[in-house]
């Protein structure tokens, strides 16, 4: 690994939000895939100023698969203030994973929705170089996927130091998920380990629509699960939507400040420094 790897962490003590999206309507997509319109950088660290939010996580779309370019290019613009996840396969070199670190990346997405996305195979072809990075492994799944996941990292912790994983959109458990379904006893093992975090984002892709009040009870659930490991991520921008109807950027921080106390709220735009630092 690089000695020149820049590892500054934004120390303002500024609030994040642990998952958006940019797009340029120029870059490639993945076939089958929607067109994105132009969502530039600018327009969201706008929105995000506005509510108090200094600090972005890019996400790396499934529409440009394993191209990051647009992720990496937003992240280069400004240096050390954002960070950023990547989607990458076995095949990546080392040198490419050492430019993505210099340029804020502290992690990999697996994607078990897509029907292009990466998933267990990758992961254990890349665990040694995530763990080398101290990358974490941010995973977009259903809720019948946990069991599975649960497995991979604790098979993972038992060869080596553990690789900390963050569970995308509350980690899948929708607004029609019975109390007893046995994804609640496999989110709990994950948590567990005590390496898990959960992204408190994308209401609207779990069966539940705004201003989501039918999410509040998973929301405590999932946060008594996970205490001190939650982020907040706003998902914009929002593709459910049109690009005319995108939810207030502050709507989607509300079901997070209505479900949970002041202090756990608080900590979940804080405490992402943890993980991207």
């Amino acid at each position: 690994m690089a000695a020149t790897l820049d590892t500054t962490a934004p120390a303002d003590g500024g609030l994040w939000d642990a998952h958006v999206h940019v797009f340029s309507p120029d870059a490639p997509v993945q076939a089958g895939h929607y067109r994105p319109r132009h969502f530039p950088l600018e327009r969201i660290e706008a929105e995000a100023a506005a509510c108090g939010v200094q600090h972005l996580v890019l996400v790396q779309p499934s529409v440009y698969g394993t191209d990051n370019t647009v992720m990496l290019e937003a992240l280069a613009s400004r240096p050390g203030r954002h960070r950023g996840v990547a989607v990458v396969d076995a095949a990546v070199t080392d040198a490419e994973l050492d430019r993505m670190h210099a340029l804020g990346v502290r992690g990999v997405r697996f994607n078990l929705v897509s029907p292009v996305g990466n998933g267990p195979a990758a992961f254990q072809a890349l665990a040694p170089r995530l763990r080398d990075r101290s990358w974490h492994v941010q995973w977009y799944a259903s809720p019948r996927h946990l069991a599975e996941i649960a497995a991979l990292h604790g098979a993972a912790g038992a060869s080596g130091a553990p690789i900390p994983c963050v569970l995308d959109h509350l980690a899948g458990m929708h607004a029609g998920l019975a109390d007893g379904d046995p994804a609640w006893g496999h989110l709990a093992a994950l948590a567990e380990q005590g390496t898990c975090w959960v992204k408190l984002s994308g209401w609207y892709r779990l069966d539940c629509a705004a201003p989501y009040t039918a999410l509040h009870a998973a929301i405590r659930r999932v946060a008594a699960l996970a205490p001190g490991r939650l982020v907040w991520g706003s998902d914009w921008p929002h593709t459910a939507f049109e690009p005319d109807a995108l939810p207030a950027y502050a709507s989607v921080w509300q079901p997070v400040a209505e479900a949970l106390a002041p202090h756990e709220a608080a900590a979940a735009r804080r405490d992402a420094v943890g993980l991207y630092g």
